[in-house]
């Protein structure tokens, strides 16, 4: 936008004085106190092209935003679910007993705790909790009956944890690659004991169930990974020892699963040592 300058002069004949009449002039000039007005204001048009631009700029921009978002979002569900479990390793190491880590999933538009067995039919709302062995044992063998776990024989460790947009599943094997990210990552949870390398997995969409559940703040959790005071982990329907372990994440909207989304991350971890290590895109 240029506006053009409005001049205006005022002289005096206070500061008006001849000058030296010039060999090839026979004007006198005066001196002149003169000021420069502008008009610094938008026309309704130039206002309309600026507003049309920025939405054009919102429009472009916003799917770059909700996907760092979702990003953000799936990683911290990640850092959460490895926290929790590192928690029940830690306390079954430091106070000579067993833990057990509890997972359930529901829709994230349910009211109330629901209760399902596996395969789990919600999605959209991860449910974790974590008890520990009153009298530092593992309450029941390997090989005994498939009961829960004596409600007067455990004590829940913390508070239930919920964490909404996310679903955990099967990811996949990976292709390949960077060790550090997730189509590099060890494929041992997927070829281990194959054809039954299910069992090396947590998903909600399986189902296989933990030998022994366990009941917390109204929820029955059908899925663990336990922990004992070696830090030694063992999932689901089997308590061999597994080299590596898999918990798959992806993020949903409501009860429903992403499945375009490339915000997707695993979380191994190893059967010795229990170590947990996070892999994204």
């Amino acid at each position: 936008m240029y506006n053009s300058p409005v001049f205006s002069c005022r002289c005096s004949s206070a500061f008006r004085s001849p000058l030296p009449r010039s060999r090839s002039s026979t004007f006198y000039f005066t001196l002149c106190n003169c000021r420069v007005n502008t008009r610094n204001a938008f026309t309704l048009l130039e206002l309309l092209v600026v507003i049309s631009m920025v939405a054009v700029l919102m429009v472009l921009v916003a799917p770059a935003f909700t996907n760092r978002k979702s990003a953000d979002d799936i990683t911290n569900a990640a850092y959460a679910v490895k926290d929790v479990c590192e928690q029940a390793r830690s306390y079954a190491k430091a106070n000579h007993t067993y833990t057990w880590v509890g997972f359930y999933e529901e829709n994230a538009s349910a009211l109330s705790p629901t209760n399902a067995t596996p395969a789990y039919p919600g999605k959209g709302r991860v449910v974790m909790a974590t008890v520990f062995s009153n009298d530092g044992t593992k309450i029941l063998e390997d090989a005994d009956p498939s009961p829960v776990l004596p409600p007067s024989r455990i004590t829940q460790l913390g508070r239930l944890i919920k964490i909404e947009g996310v679903h955990i599943t099967d990811i996949g094997a990976p292709a390949g690659g960077n060790s550090d990210v997730l189509d590099g990552r060890p494929s041992l949870p997927y070829t281990q004991g194959a054809p039954f390398d299910h069992f090396n997995r947590i998903s909600s969409d399986s189902a296989d169930a933990t030998q022994f559940a366990f009941a917390a703040q109204n929820y029955t959790f059908y899925k663990t990974i336990r922990f004992n005071p070696r830090e030694e982990a063992n999932i689901n329907s089997t308590y061999a020892l597994k080299r590596a372990a898999e918990i798959g994440i992806k993020s949903t909207h409501g009860d429903v699963v992403d499945a375009n989304s490339r915000n997707i991350v695993a979380i191994q971890f190893g059967g010795i040592g229990g170590n947990f290590k996070i892999y994204r895109k």
